[in-house]
C-alpha cells in the first residue's frame, strides 16, 4: 500500500500496532486512575486527551498519561465524579425499585432507561470533547448538543460502551484494557465531528 509509513529502523511491528499497543497502555493506566470511582470523569477525559495527541504527533505513553493526569487536580473533576457516581446510583436504585413490582414499574423502569442511556452519551461525549481539562461545563454543554445533532456519533458511543461491557463480561481481565478503545472511540467520535463542522 502506498502511503502506509515504512517500518522504522529496529521496528518489529508497524505504526498501527504500534498505536495498538499505545491503547492498551493508556487503557490500562486509566483503569488504575479510576479505581476511586470518584476519578472517572477526569480520568476518562484525560485518556481521550492523551489519545488526541497521536494526530498531533504526540506520544501516546502511560508515563504522559500520568503527567496530565496529575496537572488536573482541580475540584471541577471531583464534582463531576461525584455527580457521576451519584447518578449511576441513582439509577441502580430506580431499577431496583421498578423490580420490586411496583405499579406502573415497566413504564418506568422504560423512562428510566431512556434517561439512563441518555446520560450516558451525553457524560461521555463530555469526556472526549478537548474542553473536558479545563471546563466540564462547556463540555456537558457541547456534548448534549452533539447528542442531539449527531445522532450517528452518538450510536457510535452506545456501541463502544456496548463492546466495552461485553469484552469484560467474556473476559474479566479485559475490564482493565476496555477503558483504552473506549477513549479511543470517544476521541474518534468528537475529531469525527470537528471535522464534519469545518467542512459545513
Amino acid at each position: 500500500m502506498s502511503g502506509t509509513p515504512a517500518r522504522e529502523a529496529g521496528e518489529v511491528f508497524g505504526p498501527r500496532m504500534t498505536l495498538f499497543a499505545d491503547v492498551l497502555s493508556v487503557g490500562l493506566a486509566t483503569a488504575v486512575a479510576c479505581l476511586p470511582l470518584v476519578t472517572v470523569p477526569a480520568a476518562l477525559s484525560t485518556a481521550c486527551a492523551v489519545l488526541r495527541g497521536a494526530g498531533q504527533d504526540r506520544p501516546v505513553t502511560a508515563g504522559r498519561y500520568f503527567a496530565l493526569l496529575r496537572r488536573r487536580s482541580r475540584a471541577g473533576d471531583l464534582v463531576a465524579g461525584c455527580l457521576a457516581l451519584t447518578g449511576v446510583l441513582l439509577f441502580a436504585a430506580d431499577l431496583a425499585l421498578a423490580g420490586a413490582g411496583l405499579p406502573g414499574a415497566p413504564l418506568f423502569a422504560v423512562a428510566a432507561a431512556v434517561i439512563g442511556v441518555c446520560a450516558v452519551v451525553v457524560g461521555l461525549r463530555a469526556c472526549g470533547r478537548p474542553e473536558a481539562l479545563t471546563d466540564w461545563r462547556a463540555a456537558v454543554r457541547g456534548a448534549g448538543r452533539d447528542a442531539v445533532t449527531d445522532l450517528g456519533g452518538s450510536g457510535l458511543v452506545l456501541l463502544a460502551v456496548a463492546t466495552a461491557a461485553l469484552c469484560a463480561w467474556m473476559l474479566v481481565p479485559l475490564a482493565f484494557l476496555a477503558p483504552g478503545p473506549l477513549a479511543l472511540a470517544l476521541t474518534a467520535v468528537d475529531v469525527r465531528r470537528s471535522a464534519a463542522v469545518l467542512l459545513q
